[in-house]
């Protein structure tokens, strides 16, 4: 992969890591059993929030904006009734559609990891337009190599979408207003 024009290293820089042996039973992630779980503490803390989700702003970052949507109860992927993974599609597909309206921003790229906390998080990592090369799964990699972005803008750029977001899908931006503790 480091012979993709997109890599963020020289070729000739890096070696393979030897494979090591699995780690029988895993390690248990973060939150586990919704144990000390740092997004079940921040439920009424982000940009945007609805009865069931809340979307969050991530700072320090090297990108122009990234945002995290979180279930604002304890749930991983497999967790979710079919109706919050059916408005788990529609959210991210709006999600997307507003990142992209940003007027320097070419695509809304989203992930979904899952191996270091049981807490559902899904990643939307907006790629400035014309920088080819964070095209793809190396666009992770550069947000931490890139110097941080200008959090005004960010912030602005949050609101924008968290705005747009409450204009087509509903919600609210501060969780005080109008919406209570399941």
């Amino acid at each position: 992969m480091t012979g993709w024009n997109i890599s963020p290293f020289e070729q000739d820089g890096l070696s393979v890591a030897p494979l090591r042996p699995p780690v029988l039973p895993e390690p248990a992630r973060h939150g586990e059993g919704a144990v000390d779980c740092d997004n079940c503490r921040e439920r009424d803390e982000g940009i945007w929030f609805n009865e069931r989700w809340r979307l969050a702003r991530i700072e320090g970052v090297g990108v122009p904006l990234v945002l995290m949507l979180f279930p604002r109860e304890h749930y991983d992927m497999a967790d979710l009734s079919d109706e919050m993974a059916a408005e788990l599609g529609v959210l991210t597909t709006h999600l997307v559609r507003h990142v992209q309206a940003l007027p320097y921003i070419s695509r809304a790229h989203v992930y979904r990891i899952g191996d270091g906390a049981e807490h559902l998080h899904i990643w939307f990592f907006a790629r400035p337009e014309g920088q080819t090369q964070l095209f793809g799964s190396w666009m992770p990699v550069w947000d931490d190599l890139l110097p941080e972005y200008p959090a005004d803008i960010a912030e602005a750029d949050a609101a924008a979408v968290a705005d747009a977001l409450v204009a087509s899908y509903g919600g609210r931006r501060r969780v005080t207003d109008g919406l209570t503790r399941d």
